[in-house]
C-alpha cells in the first residue's frame, strides 16, 4: 500500500515538473534588449539580441533619400530605454564612418532618426564594403551590432 501511495506521488511531482517546463517555453525570454527598425512608419526590422547576426539584414533597396530610419532600441533593465545613445555606422573592417549620437529619449520621443540620404552618401564613399549599423549608450558601452546595411 505504501508503495502505490509513494508512486502515486512521485507521478504527481513528476507531472507538475513537466507541466512548468512546457510552460516556461512559451513564455517571452526575460532579460534580452530588442530592437525595431521602421522605414518612416513601416516596421521593416525587430529583433532580439540573442537572434542569429545572419537574419540581422537591412533591406534600403527600395528607400528613397527623402526616407528616414527609425530606431527604437529597448534594454532589458531600467526603464528600457538607454542615455548617451548612438548610432554609428562601420565598414567592414570595423572602421566607424559616422556617428549620430541621440538626446536622452522622453516619453514622447524614443525614436532614434537617421535620414536614408546619409547612409546611400556614405554607401557611395565606400563602394564594395559591407556597411553595418550599431548601437552604443550609456548602459550598453561596448555595443551591439543591429544590422548589415543591404543597398540593392
Amino acid at each position: 500500500m505504501r508503495y502505490i501511495t509513494f508512486k502515486r506521488a512521485f507521478m504527481q511531482l513528476f507531472a507538475l515538473v513537466m507541466l512548468g517546463v512546457m510552460a516556461s517555453g512559451f513564455t517571452a525570454k526575460l532579460g534580452l534588449d530588442s530592437y525595431e527598425v521602421f522605414l518612416n512608419d513601416k516596421l521593416i526590422l525587430k529583433q532580439s539580441v540573442n537572434q542569429p547576426l545572419s537574419l540581422r539584414k537591412l533591406k534600403l533597396g527600395k528607400a528613397t533619400d527623402r526616407d528616414q530610419l527609425r530606431i527604437y532600441y529597448k534594454h532589458c533593465h531600467g526603464d528600457g530605454v538607454g542615455t548617451d545613445r548612438s548610432i554609428s555606422i562601420k565598414d567592414d573592417k570595423g572602421n566607424s564612418l559616422k556617428r549620430w549620437e541621440f538626446a536622452d529619449a522622453t516619453d514622447s520621443n524614443l525614436a532614434m532618426v537617421i535620414s536614408v540620404k546619409e547612409l546611400y552618401q556614405l554607401e557611395k564613399k565606400n563602394a564594395h564594403q559591407d556597411l553595418s549599423l550599431h548601437y552604443t549608450a550609456q548602459e550598453l558601452p561596448e555595443g551591439e551590432m543591429l544590422a548589415v546595411c543591404i543597398f540593392e
